[in-house]
């Protein structure tokens, strides 16, 4: 039995990337590339609940878009993500772009992302099929999340202001994106964060993860309507019950924490 990152390593494999490895510590499974950083968490004893922060947080794009249909996924990670959305949205299709293969044959194995006829993935990169879809097709997905990290932090091909533009071409008139951010290196967060703000002329709005250093960043196309902050809080009360995820923390958080660009995305 082998033991690494404080816990039981159940599985190992690597690829011309490095290492992909599954570690189970008390009760929690996780993924790794090779460095104690978690990718993807799951509860062992109740594996469809979403169990890291961050993925939580990322969620609450419900607060936009409560119903979404048409989704691409930039980054697969465990595929907890994924999995979560075709349980909790019969009528989605969602459209995975992973870069490794392996980290594929992991999430189905080790993480349980079902086989069904709405979740197409493709291996390929991220930004290579951003850059060649949006010259070929617009306005196809109402949701787009990023969520793009190898084992030395968040990869640059997914946020470069050229890979955004593309993003927003790829959106309907009122979709939004989703983006997994790392705030702790702050130089790259706010080259990021500037990039996003010229693509989608400032509308967005930062939610930062509690007790960890993701920043979940949200993006709106042109044609999103402005909800009122007061409706949303609501919403967000009718969401809880409904998800038992932290909704009314996620919108008390971003009103904090974006007062400049606030009234960008709200109305008061």
């Amino acid at each position: 039995m082998s033991y690494k990152y404080n816990g039981q390593l159940v599985y190992q494999i690597h690829d011309e990337e490095g290492v992909i490895e599954v570690v189970d510590t008390d009760g929690i499974r996780s993924l790794h590339f090779g460095s104690p950083s978690r990718q993807s968490t799951q509860l062992l004893s109740d594996p469809d609940r979403l169990h890291s922060l961050y993925a939580r947080a990322m969620m609450g794009l419900l607060l936009f878009n409560d119903a979404p249909r048409d989704i691409l996924m930039i980054g697969l990670g465990g595929g907890t993500l994924t999995k979560y959305l075709l349980q909790q949205f019969s009528d989605c299709k969602i459209k995975v772009v992973e870069y490794r293969r392996g980290v594929l044959k992991v999430a189905r194995s080790h993480f349980g992302l079902p086989f069904d006829s709405r979740l197409k993935v493709k291996i390929g990169c991220g930004a290579e099929y951003v850059c060649r879809q949006s010259l070929e097709n617009a306005q196809q997905h109402d949701l787009i999340m990023i969520d793009a990290f190898d084992h030395e932090g968040m990869a640059p091909e997914v946020s470069s202001e050229r890979f955004f533009d593309g993003c927003k071409t790829l959106l309907t008139h009122e979709g939004m994106l989703a983006i997994n951010l790392w705030g702790t290196n702050k130089d790259l967060f706010q080259q990021v964060a500037w990039n996003l703000g010229r693509v989608f002329d400032w509308r967005i709005v930062f939610l930062p993860v509690r007790k960890r250093g993701n920043i979940i960043g949200f993006a709106f196309n042109d044609g999103m309507t402005k909800p009122s902050f007061k409706a949303t809080q609501q919403k967000a009360l009718q969401l809880e019950l409904t998800y038992q995820l932290e909704f009314p923390t996620f919108i008390h958080d971003i009103k904090r924490n974006n007062t400049k660009i606030f009234n960008r995305v709200f109305t008061p």
